[in-house]
């Protein structure tokens, strides 16, 4: 049977992707808008795509986030968390100051305990290009701009922690009858399977690193050894997203050149987050957006508290300077695919969970739109992008 269909889709969206890659640097508008085109295409709006299209869309996501697991794994090496202890700390307590706010929200609308918790966890997400990339068109220097780059680097690893732990919770009560003995077991057994997997794999794959040459050998290497971890996850029904990062954390840790099997990984990802975004969009049910209503003001409004109160007390635990306390919560707004792909996992988990996908999509475009310029005002008003910073520090006293 022929799939010449199936390549002229796959090429369109990479070329789709392309396109929104380019028009996103033009005008400022975020790459997650291969999301509205996807929606767009979608059987309930123009309808473009045959019937059995995104029939490989969970596959497409468990590739996609496997990578992005693995990747997530390289933000926590040790030595750099010694190195940057106040932006752990600052990113520890936005993570779950954003997670509580979150969880009470979304639980005094819906009165729904998994929905809440999965909410809470992803949340926490960010989108560290987004941020980053603000940080080079203004060319911020300063305290503020250190710790904020510091802290988008690791957060999402903290939130991929919390959704691995929260999901099976959520699971566990979203159950007929279960218990909490059998609920804190099968957590454990999920979220310690993930861990003792990714280690046992992770130290064959640090050690065999150091003997191969940056090329073909390194990609063969890391990919396979990342796709190896999520199909034995699978099969062992623990978190293959967690497994996957434990398998970044063991190599970024233990490898002797532990840069080349993450640079291999980021020279493929590319097309994957792509495909990614774009099905992500075309599942989108638009019946369910006009029913968010007050839930979806709430989770912006919960966020937006979470991290601006997360990041002031964080800052204070941190013992950092009032700068950096009052305007570093402000600069973790953007959120984009690390949130999108803990919302695909929640919703093929727990299906009966409708609402949560379009929540994420509507409110990810939001924050997307919205979260880079409120940072380049931050980073302005600390004095990091054109006055001087002594000036700034004189106005925020």
């Amino acid at each position: 049977m022929s799939h010449a269909m199936d390549l002229l889709l796959i090429g369109g969206i990479m070329l789709l992707a392309l396109g929104a890659h380019t028009l996103g640097q033009r005008l400022h508008v975020p790459r997650v808008t291969l999301l509205l085109v996807g929606a767009l295409a979608g059987p309930e709006v123009l309808d473009l795509m045959p019937a059995n299209f995104s029939d490989g869309f969970r596959l497409v996501t468990e590739l996609t986030l496997a990578m992005v697991g693995f990747l997530l794994g390289e933000r926590m090496s040790f030595r750099d968390l010694r190195q940057g202890r106040e932006a752990l700390i600052v990113s520890l307590t936005v993570t779950l100051v954003t997670a509580l706010l979150i969880f009470l929200a979304v639980w005094l609308v819906t009165r729904n305990i998994p929905a809440s918790l999965l909410l809470a966890a992803i949340a926490t997400a960010t989108d560290p290009a987004a941020t980053l990339d603000v940080m080079r068109q203004t060319g911020s220097r300063g305290p503020l701009t250190r710790v904020v780059a510091q802290v988008v680097a690791i957060d999402d690893a903290w939130g991929a922690i919390l959704f691995s732990i929260l999901l099976v919770v959520a699971e566990r009560l979203a159950g007929n009858g279960a218990n909490l003995i059998e609920t804190l077991g099968y957590g454990l057994y999920e979220v310690a399977g993930a861990l003792v997997l990714g280690v046992v794999l992770g130290l064959p794959m640090a050690w065999l690193t150091g003997r191969l040459k940056p090329g073909e050998p390194m990609l063969l290497e890391a990919a396979g050894f990342v796709f190896v971890a999520a199909g034995i996850a699978g099969a062992l029904e623990v978190s293959y997203l967690l497994t996957c990062m434990t398998l970044g954390v063991v190599v970024a840790n233990r490898a002797r050149h532990h840069v080349r099997p993450f640079r291999s990984i980021e020279g493929i990802i590319e097309p994957f987050l792509a495909t990614f975004f774009f099905l992500a969009g075309y599942g989108l049910d638009w019946e369910l957006l006009p029913t968010l209503g007050i839930l979806g003001v709430v989770y912006v409004i919960a966020r937006i508290a979470g991290r601006v109160l997360g990041g002031y007390a964080g800052g204070v635990l941190a013992g950092s300077e009032s700068l950096v306390r009052k305007r570093n919560g402000a600069c973790l707004l953007p959120q984009a695919g690390v949130a999108m792909g803990l919302a695909l996992v929640a919703t093929d988990r727990l299906p009966e969970l409708t609402f949560i996908l379009p929540l994420i999509i509507a409110s990810t475009v939001l924050f997307e739109l919205f979260g880079p310029p409120i940072t380049m005002y931050q980073l302005s008003r600390a004095g990091e992008t054109g006055k001087g910073y002594e000036e700034a520090v004189d106005e925020d006293e």
